[in-house]
């Protein structure tokens, strides 16, 4: 075996979980050995940027296996990403202005049309650390994430506007073709239903991620990646969508250590490129200062503003295609290529601590930051109230559902159930049940949350282990609390785990399922069954 990929995959692996020991997350560390590989003499070869690109495409299906179109449509995504996309453009060229006006050392070379590329390749943020971070802090469906990845969406759509014009390349005539995409959904669909769960789920994926979106784009002059993602939303109603989603998980966690890993050997700095690096990246606090105010001006609480604005608080790789066009074109000379490396590189090691700090910096600052908060909040963000309800049921899904109905038959209308999707909402409500909208994961909606003394027990039954083990966390800082928490679990150190929370009882969906199943034949085959001899009557 080739000793150059076992020492790729050895650093990789020792930088990853020494920094996941320090509580940061793993990408810091590849982004680490990068570097450490780039410093020992290695550069990147074109397997790895392969698996990097691999990796990138397959991160974007799966954002659109899961994206609510309608996310696009709302004010506070549409018009906060064009909002911050302009005003951090000119907060960069100020910047940079008056450092080419001291005289700083790489500044003074730069006109002002490269001046301007810089700023407009610096006001991205990045779409594979965002929704990484979202994924690991099993937010992805907090109100903040799904804003923060609407602006990552609509910044790719202008990323995709630039490239074309940049480029010279206008799209293919048969570019148009792609508008009729949507009529080949019901097929889709259809394939999907018979894929099953193995395998075959996980080829169907990777046909749909590279050959009808990135391929399909790429053939008619369009960002592969833009095709990847809107391949993903072409099934992000389908039942199987999630399940499609979790069997490409892996794959796309492994392909995407190859993506950090390409970004620390893109190229050797000097010190200088390093300092000019570190002075960008501190600029990253006012890209924040503006994400927030801005979101703030849409009616968002500060805190779901300052979420947002944290995920968001780093350089795009957009940045590295931007500066390596504009060195090709002439436009940048090669070593703001490798500054933009390092910026993006020292982005997301600053946007990590951000993350990882974020409830600490909020709790810190919440009396000062609350003074940019509208009186009147959007209606997704406003307290979340639960009136006489006794029963709280977390997780709308097949399973609280059927747990819900099996509630209302002995308590009546003192059940409430409660999902993170509004739709799934509305259709549960349709059919006659009480049920409100709220994410149990989204950190915000526990200080969202009023939970009256009528309240008696709490069913945590979410099919996400992490769901359930936060939501028992966060049940847990209630003070005085004089109701019951359930659970389902999965496997046994769920189970243990969730019961070392305090949640009691436990129910193993896997044991349960079986006694339940047991049961149900025993109950229809009675009448043909003999008692075992233990049992018989004496």
């Amino acid at each position: 075996m080739d000793t150059t990929l076992l020492l790729f995959i050895g650093t990789a692996f020792t930088f990853g979980m020494v920094i996941n020991l320090v509580g940061l997350p793993p990408m810091v560390g590849f982004l680490l050995a990068g570097f450490a590989l780039n410093f020992l003499g290695f550069e990147s070869v074109a397997g790895l940027t392969t698996f990097a690109d691999l990796g990138v495409t397959l991160l974007l299906f799966s954002i659109g296996l899961k994206l609510d179109l309608r996310t696009l449509f709302k004010i506070e995504v549409w018009g906060g990403a064009s909002i911050h996309m302009l005003s951090s453009v000119i907060f960069y060229a100020l910047l940079l202005l008056t450092f080419k006006q001291l005289g700083f050392y790489f500044f003074s070379s730069l006109n002002l049309s490269a001046l301007l590329l810089v700023s407009f390749a610096l006001s991205f943020s990045s779409t594979v650390f965002a929704v990484k971070i979202l994924e690991e802090m099993s937010e992805t469906n907090s109100l903040y994430g799904r804003i923060a990845i609407g602006i990552l969406i609509m910044q790719d759509i202008f990323a995709v506007l630039f490239l074309t014009i940049s480029m010279g390349e206008i799209p293919s005539i048969w570019a148009l073709s792609l508008f009729a995409l949507p009529l080949a959904k019901p097929l889709l669909f259809k394939l999907l239903d018979r894929a099953g769960h193995g395998e075959l789920l996980v080829l169907y994926g990777f046909f749909l991620a590279l050959v009808i979106g990135a391929g399909l784009f790429e053939s008619v002059g369009i960002k592969a990646d833009l095709g990847a993602l809107i391949a993903g939303m072409l099934l992000a109603g389908h039942p199987s969508a999630k399940e499609m989603a979790k069997s490409l998980f892996n794959m796309k966690e492994l392909f995407l250590i190859c993506f950090f890993l390409t970004i620390g050997l893109g190229g050797l700095p000097n010190i200088d490129h390093v300092m000019i690096a570190a002075v960008i990246s501190l600029l990253l606090l006012g890209k924040i200062a503006l994400y927030f105010i801005t979101l703030t001006q849409f009616k968002l609480r500060s805190r779901t503003a300052l979420f947002a604005s944290f995920t968001l608080a780093n350089y795009s790789e957009f940045g590295l295609i931007v500066a390596s066009i504009a060195t090709y074109k002439g436009w940048l000379s090669q070593d703001w290529l490798i500054i933009t490396a390092l910026a993006v590189s020292f982005s997301f090691i600053i946007a990590a601590l951000f993350n990882k700090f974020a409830d600490r910096i909020y709790t810190r600052f919440s009396h000062p930051l609350k003074r940019f908060q509208s009186t009147r909040l959007h209606k997704s963000d406003r307290p979340v109230r639960v009136g006489d309800a006794q029963i709280l049921v977390m997780g709308m899904g097949r399973v609280g559902a059927g747990a819900y109905d099996a509630l209302k038959l002995i308590y009546g209308e003192k059940v409430m159930g409660v999902d993170y999707d509004h739709q799934t909402t509305l259709k549960h409500r349709a059919l006659g049940r009480r049920v409100i909208t709220g994410d149990a994961l989204d950190s915000d909606f526990w200080n969202k949350l009023q939970l009256t003394d009528n309240i008696k027990l709490i069913l945590l039954a979410m099919p996400d282990h992490n769901g359930n083990r936060y939501a028992a966390e966060q049940l847990n800082k209630i003070e005085k609390r004089s109701f019951s928490v359930s659970a389902l679990a999965h496997y046994n150190e769920d189970e243990h785990e969730l019961s070392a929370l305090g949640v009691s009882p436990v129910y193993n969906m896997y044991v349960e399922a079986g006694t339940g199943f047991a049961q149900h034949v025993c109950d229809e085959l009675r009448p043909n069954l003999s008692k075992s001899p233990d049992q018989h009557e004496l």
